[in-house]
């Protein structure tokens, strides 16, 4: 049984809840997006097995008595199988997430988030990554003033690099990422949602 905090609209703690109750009464609660990014100015995104668009580089819930820095380091390990130093992670914001939805039998699922956006740098050797290929099919690799101008066009591509795990080895590839490769959902557009993200990643690499 996984347990949430839960919160009331203005981000106050009023008590915790199992995750399936949270989902279906529409508490609102708190989740982390936990971006990587290396010195050389490239931020990790992780393309899913099962949807296969790129996004965070790991995301989910912030348990019940986890701090958001200690749930960005869960998330990364459980994930990606790296156990990365959290504490000089960087706060971009915080999202407020509302979403409603049919599931497929018929219930609704409610989604009332906080979503808490971060950033770490990562300095280690791409080969440490372990995370499970049925679930993540690639870390994917852009430039972030590259990927900004991207977004800003709409259209078009940009070179990467493409991470994928092995039974012995990873390998790492030159590869070309086309904007319509990103994660977009209706109604959002690609710099809101992951503009801020990289504008932080130059901020930090520029100081």
């Amino acid at each position: 049984m996984e347990l949430l905090d839960i919160y009331d609209e203005l981000g106050n703690h009023i008590g915790t809840e199992e995750r399936s109750i949270v989902h279906r009464d529409a508490l609102w609660h708190k989740t982390v997006h936990c971006w990587l990014y290396n010195k050389d100015g490239y931020v990790f995104f992780q393309r899913r097995r099962e949807e296969g668009t790129l996004y965070t580089t790991a995301s989910g819930h912030i348990q019940a008595g986890e701090t958001v820095k200690e749930g960005f380091g869960r998330e990364i390990e459980e994930e990606l199988g790296y156990k990365i130093n959290y504490d000089n992670a960087e706060m971009v914001g915080v999202v407020n997430f509302v979403l409603d939805r049919e599931n497929k039998d018929g219930s609704m699922f409610r989604d009332r988030v906080f979503a808490n956006v971060y950033v770490c740098e990562f300095d280690d050797d791409a080969s440490k990554f372990k995370y499970d290929p049925n679930e993540v099919s690639a870390l994917v690799l852009v430039n972030a003033k590259e990927a900004l101008d991207l977004f800003e066009r709409e259209n078009g591509k940009i070179s990467g690099k493409i991470i994928t795990c092995g039974d012995d080895e990873n390998r790492i590839e030159d590869i070309e990422v086309d904007f319509k490769d990103f994660l977009v959902n209706k109604g959002e557009t690609a710099m809101g949602k992951y503009g801020d993200v990289l504008r932080k990643v130059i901020e930090i690499l520029e100081r």
